[in-house]
């Protein structure tokens, strides 16, 4: 049987930068080659982020300070100011622009137009060497068109933005020619100040069915190696992503002022058939959260219809232009928040595990979350309704297959819904996807289940009455306990003056690693054995309490 050494030999025998620096550069290669194939085993079985690593293997790093920027990533504004700041600083920093042409789908946007247009030909090329032989023979303007050349150069490559910034550009090269490579690796460590090293790259390189359809590979979960058949989750109908974009396509059939907005989120965010028949309606503002957000409140203040696709975690990103731009001028703005809770293969820097607490202290948004298929679209074509902003969260993947619906129904804004009533003193309050999994368990307790669907407002009402009927509550939701809706129960029962036990169940304060959805799930004690084991247990000693209470009295 063989181990990981065997596989990969040169890999397994690095521990640290210093045995990369030792391998001669004969070897190099032979390392990029491993570095792919561990990189194709290991996401075929866990999923995750797949074609860029591919693209960026004979990358690394030279003792110095060295930051590894993608053409996609460079459009954010974060990126600008980093860039700013390094242009006036001293420091010996090496920034390597990895530019495969691509994002997570095409690139967009004027900046990636001009990266283009640039590397399109052989213009620049061509000129100085032309340049070159007639120069020779005219040595009193060789001079001049040596200083002429630069201005040349800035109008017909990239480079002319980064000099400007301060930063000294070099390429573009071929990403991968790792001899070559190495060369200017080697000799960049000679020059000091900040540098930008230029690295052209295909996404996907070295894995053929990447290669050919990089946007697919993007981040295709588990897949088998030989075949490159992608390994389906299994569907018990379409998923959420899949039900906004089959309603924002319905929406925009009726309503000309509908507008769909993505932060280069087409395919994750079920976007794309919405982008074919509706292109002059459609915006990919590229990684750009924070104008995807204030252009979506530009649009909506002169009465059109926007709709914000995004990632839970990407709208972090933009918390101040939400706060700013659409909270506080009420501006009819549709979020409609995919990956909220545990992304599972998505990875850990996806996981959608805190948008209700920091979306619930902000004035002026209605904030749903579906337990089921038909209820995500209901609920978004109630936030197309208000007058000011809503947000719909929903998480990755399928529902439990509830029937959608072609009819759409506004639902009365911040009503809770009863789905059982029960007689053992317990209630269940389950916020979005994992009502189903609550089912079962209040089944078992005789337990009243509801489903709160509105995170803001709250059902304060029922909420209240629920309290005076119950001996005990428990809150359930996909959302980090701190600060979550179940907070926003307890703080409701607190100004009310009401003392009774409440459990909140959510995600713990700790980050969930990549994985499944279901072993994140089970890691949070979210899935159906955790849930059902945390209340439970905690319901056993209440009721311990309220016996020995009962007793003494």
């Amino acid at each position: 049987m063989t181990g990981p050494s065997d596989k990969h030999p040169l890999l397994s025998s690095l521990e640290d930068p210093a045995d990369l620096r030792r391998l001669p550069v004969a070897k190099l290669p032979a390392l990029a080659e491993e570095l792919r194939q561990f990189l194709i085993q290991s996401v075929s079985t866990r999923g995750g982020h797949f074609a860029a690593g591919l693209g960026t293997a004979q990358l690394g790093e030279n003792r110095r300070i060295v930051a590894v920027i993608g053409d996609g990533a460079l459009t954010a504004g974060l990126a600008f100011e980093a860039l700013n700041h390094a242009g006036s600083l001293p420091a010996n920093l090496l920034v390597i622009l990895n530019d495969n042409n691509m994002s997570i789908s095409e690139n967009v946007g004027a900046l990636s137009n001009y990266f283009a247009r640039a590397l399109s030909g052989d213009v620049y090329a061509h000129l100085r060497q032309g340049g070159k032989k007639m120069l020779r023979q005219m040595p009193a303007v060789q001079e001049l068109a040596r200083r002429s050349e630069q201005h040349l150069k800035g109008m017909v490559l990239p480079g002319a933005l980064f000099e400007e910034m301060g930063l000294n550009y070099i390429g573009p090269v071929d990403g991968h020619d790792i001899k070559a490579l190495v060369r200017m690796l080697r000799n960049l460590r000679k020059l000091r100040g900040p540098q930008l090293l230029h690295v052209l790259t295909r996404k996907g390189k070295g894995y053929a069915p990447a290669e050919a359809d990089p946007i697919t590979w993007h981040g295709p979960g588990p897949f088998e190696p030989v075949s490159g058949r992608i390994l389906k989750e299994k569907s018990t109908g379409p998923t959420y992503s899949q039900v906004f974009g089959q309603w924002l396509c319905d929406m925009a059939a009726a309503d000309p002022r509908i507008i769909g907005i993505t932060p280069a989120m087409r395919e994750g965010s079920g976007l794309v058939e919405f982008s074919r028949r509706f292109p002059e309606r459609y915006f990919d503002v590229a990684i750009a959260e924070q104008h995807a957000v204030t252009f979506a409140a530009g649009l909506a203040s002169q009465g059109l219809k926007p709709v914000v696709a995004i990632y839970s975690t990407f709208l972090q990103r933009a918390y101040d232009q939400l706060i700013h731009d659409v909270a506080l001028q009420n501006l009819p703005v549709v979020f409609a928040l995919d990956r909220a809770g545990l992304v599972g293969s998505d990875g850990a820097t996806h996981q959608g595990s805190y948008d209700l607490s920091f979306l619930r202290c902000i004035p002026n948004l209605v904030i749903m979350a579906p337990a089921e298929e038909n209820e995500c679209r209901q609920m978004l074509y109630t936030a197309s309704t208000l007058n000011g902003p809503a947000i719909v969260r929903y998480p990755r993947g399928c529902g439990p297959g509830v029937p959608v619906a072609a009819q759409m129904t506004a639902l009365p804004v911040g009503r809770a819904q009863i789905r059982r009533e029960g007689g053992s003193g317990l209630a269940l309050l389950a916020f979005g996807a994992l009502l189903e999994a609550a089912h079962k368990i209040a089944e078992r307790l005789d337990a009243t289940l509801v489903n709160m669907r509105f995170v803001k407002p709250l059902d304060e009402d029922l909420v209240l009455a629920l309290a005076a009927r119950h001996r005990a509550i428990v809150s359930i939701e996909e959302n980090a306990i701190a600060g979550g809706a179940g907070s926003a129960i307890g703080e409701l029962l607190t100004a009310a003056g009401i003392q009774l036990p409440l459990l909140r169940l959510g995600i713990p304060d700790q980050f969930i690693e990549h994985g499944s959805r279901e072993s994140n799930l089970a890691a949070a004690g979210l899935d159906a054995a955790g849930l059902s084991a945390s209340i439970e247990r905690w319901w056993a000693l209440q009721s311990q309490e309220l016996r020995r209470a009962a007793g003494g009295a």
